[in-house]
């Protein structure tokens, strides 16, 4: 019943850009294996289109004006695929896989066994999943829930696939019950450039619009693969390249997808292979060198200001907009050469080429991804970036801004709607509009929530969409805390690890898909998503449900407060999703920037939300934006160590797996692998194919274990490596933090590797550092518990 062991891998990185027909036929073979070509194909059809459905993978915006008629890339047609899957888990699915078989399968085989049709419990001592009713699963939800001794025993995770009207709901149940432990996957990936940008502009988000890169002069690309995490972002940038704006690749890794790219829908290109070259400029610093490689930038830039007579300075912006430039440049100043090559593992003249673009250019927009936000100083990381944008006054102008590209298609939205462990501005606004008192307390964000779990101090834990125990730090000590949960709740529309790995009762609701019609009491249903330029706008499922028990999420929240809140708290929830209108109508009433949401939202592309950074209105304490001073951390590492990053394969979107190949990488039908550099490879006795053990180094002195990883030679710095997530997730200590934003540190893991040991069972492996109780029993000396 296990899953074996992946195959020895075939690397073959070859030279072919990104996109192109290989693209075709990937998204092609997906529709098949998925067994979803009639629906798929249905549902592509109005993909990213006005008033049609958005694409449940990555936020990045649809243009707001000339749609192309096939909006959408390959991995968003694989998120399609896997939604519109004829495959299906059935009653008699779980009938035939006890909890302890599907806890031994890998996360790929849970995803491939398609939708789950109606809900579903584990009771306490069961060994099976059995239908539940809907009626009984809100009672035996809302039960627990009345029965807890304080409202914080209970917990809500969110999803970044979460509707605005269904995360409305579900902040709003949450706070009348009286918690605001709403543990969300932006903890996980984008917290620390909220962090960041409020500090230094005023506001958490990117200032810039898609159209803005119609008119940029430069284009950074920090920390971040578009390739595989947001391949449509890789036609805006050909673009920009073609009409001969510059672009600068800040990564580790070599990227295919910025290195070359070919359109799909281009035939010639496709047809011939001949890609558009990405970057013009490409450094591979160090992982964690980010603040050493951005102020050695400012630094050249205030060489060359001195020299060209203050000619590089936007000293106009800096006197009316900015304060602490005198502090910054003393920083600079006093910060040596040595100190940033030697943490960047770059020299001088590699970074001067960027910093000459950065000069040239009269507008540049700075985008990051996870490679800025997951560090121990993650929110220095975001700060530098603002420092080097201010210092030219790249802010509030046409074709230039920061521009922190999330990957899922509502996590910002999930945050504007209040999905929040502090309360939201506009708490106030909340209980006049629903008449009931709000906790003013902090709540739980993800990292903080972990120990509670392992410490038994959450009571009910409720997730809307992901996959928690994958996409979080620390797996041992989240597998822990997940089978110390009397009752677990998990709203979703397929099976992951999370859902298996429960130790009391645990329920599965299954709800509608973003590409699935929502039928209520008022009509055919749309919902809302903000994307990652702030545009909020509709969508609207075509396909017919994979079954008549599922249900949308809104009606879900509303289920559930009816059952726990006594008389609902109130509240009319059967009024509220009879007809999503009302609750887009409460919106308005409390969200500033919602006003008249509902004929707004009906506009053919949306309305974009006001961002005072971009007019350059600065909400910050000092009424201006602020230049702040960014230490340069010291990061060298014990002899032996390396610096360990976690990635994406190109076949998986965020800890959803697809398949086991990465095309633009060159690895097949493996993902238990580590990249390495030839050198660190030779000087550790290993050879490419070996099997290796791999250890991690925390602060607080214990080793966590990621067993039987294959050695794959690659281009990174000597002295890092990268593994994808989540099997190397075990790997990343829960302290291990910007202590800021309690962002986990998963770009920057100091790690050993040496020859595996014989014998170890790689996915018992894996389920022994995940589950304690095989934990105590397994012979894995070391392995974090």
């Amino acid at each position: 019943m296990r899953t074996p062991p992946d195959p020895q891998p075939r690397h073959d990185p070859g030279a072919k850009p990104a996109g192109g027909m290989p693209a075709l036929l990937s998204t092609m073979r997906q529709l098949a294996r998925e067994k979803a070509i009639v629906p798929g194909t249905a549902a592509l059809r109005v993909l990213n289109q006005e008033h049609g459905v958005d694409c449940p993978g990555c936020a990045w915006p649809e243009p707001r004006e000339h749609r192309s008629s096939f909006e959408f890339c390959e991995n968003g047609a694989k998120a399609v695929a896997a939604e519109a899957t004829g495959k299906r888990a059935t009653p008699e699915f779980f009938a035939r896989h006890s909890v302890e078989e599907l806890r031994h399968q890998s996360d790929w085989w849970l995803e491939q066994q398609g939708r789950v049709t109606q809900p579903m419990i584990l009771r306490d001592e069961s060994r099976h999943f059995v239908p539940i009713s809907w009626d009984d699963a809100f009672a035996r939800a809302g039960e627990a829930l009345r029965n807890l001794e304080n409202p914080n025993q209970a917990a809500f995770y969110t999803s970044g696939r979460t509707s605005n009207e269904a995360a409305f709901l579900y902040q709003l149940f949450g706070r009348m019950l009286g918690t605001n432990n709403f543990p969300d996957c932006s903890n996980l990936c984008h917290e620390s450039s909220g962090v960041g940008l409020k500090q230094t502009m005023g506001i958490g988000k990117g200032a810039v619009q898609l159209e803005d890169f119609e008119k940029a002069d430069a284009i950074f690309i920090i920390g971040q693969n578009p390739g595989t995490n947001h391949p449509r972002m890789l036609t805006t940038l050909q673009a920009a390249r073609r009409r001969g704006a510059e672009i600068v690749a800040i990564n580790p890794l070599r990227e295919r997808g910025l290195l070359s790219f070919v359109h799909p829908q281009e035939v010639g290109p496709t047809l011939t292979g001949k890609g558009t070259e990405i970057a013009t400029v490409y450094l591979q610093p160090l992982p964690g060198s980010d603040v050493a490689v951005l102020k050695g930038m400012m630094k050249q830039m205030l060489d060359a200001e001195r020299r060209d007579r203050g000619r590089v300075m936007d000293h106009g912006f800096i006197r009316a907009h900015c304060t602490g430039y005198d502090e910054l440049v003393a920083d600079l100043d006093a910060t040596p050469w040595t100190q940033i090559t030697e943490q960047s593992g770059l020299t001088q003249s590699e970074i001067l080429k960027a910093t000459e673009v950065y000069i040239r250019s009269r507008a540049t927009i700075v985008c990051w991804a996870m490679g800025l936000t997951q560090h121990e100083n993650a929110v220095d990381n975001i700060i530098a970036c603002s420092n080097l944008l201010l210092l030219r006054g790249n802010v509030g102008r046409p074709g230039a801004g920061p521009c922190p590209v999330r990957g899922h298609s509502n996590v910002q939205g999930d945050r504007t709607m209040g999905i929040d462990h502090t309360p939201p501005p506009w708490i106030e606004a909340l209980e006049r509009e629903f008449g009931f008192r709000a906790p003013r307390d902090g709540g739980l964000d993800v990292v903080n929530a972990i120990p509670v779990m392992a410490d038994g101090g959450i009571r009910f834990f409720m997730t809307m969409g992901g996959n928690f125990l994958s996409a979080s730090p620390d797996t041992a000590m989240v597998g822990e805390g997940l089978a110390r949960i009397p009752l677990s709740v998990h709203v979703t529309t397929k099976l992951n690890r999370t859902h298996v790995s429960g130790g009391g009762e645990v329920m599965i609701w299954p709800c509608l898909g973003r590409t699935e019609t929502d039928l209520r009491a008022g009509g055919e249903q749309f919902v809302t998503v903000e994307d990652s330029m702030s545009v909020v706008h509709s969508s609207q499922g075509r396909n017919r449900p994979a079954s008549p028990h599922l249900r949308s999420e809104p009606s879900i929240v509303a289920g559930l407060a009816k059952a726990a809140l006594p008389d609902g708290g109130g509240v009319e929830w059967d009024a509220l999703v009879a007809d999503y209108d009302r609750i887009r109508d409460a919106i308005s009433r409390v969200i500033p920037g919602f006003e008249n949401f509902n004929s707004r939202v009906r506009e053919p592309a949306g309305f974009v939300l006001r961002n005072t950074a971009a007019h350059r209105e600065w909400k910050t304490e000092t009424g201006k934006a602020n230049l702040v001073i960014t230490p340069t951390p010291s990061l060298r590492l014990p002899a032996g160590q390396l610096r360990l990053f976690t990635i994406r394969s190109h076949d998986q979107y965020n800890t959803t797996i697809y398949g086991l190949d990465d095309r633009y990488r060159g690895i097949k039908q493996a993902r238990r692998v580590i990249l390495m550099h030839a050198d660190d490879i030779a000087e550790r006795g290993l050879k490419a194919g070996d099997w290796v053990d791999v250890r991690s180094h925390g602060a607080d002195g214990r080793e966590r274990e990621a067993p039987r990883f294959r050695v794959v030679e690659y281009d990174v710095p000597k002295g890092s490596a990268a593994a994808y997530f989540p099997e190397a997730n075990v790997l990343v200590p829960v302290g291990s933090r910007d202590r800021r934003s309690n962002t986990p540190s998963s770009k920057m893991i100091p790690v050993t590797v040496q020859p595996a040991r014989a014998g170890v069972d790689v996915v018992g492996a894996d389920e022994r550092l995940v589950h304690r109780a095989a934990v105590e029993a397994s012979n894995l000396t070391g392995a974090a518990v």
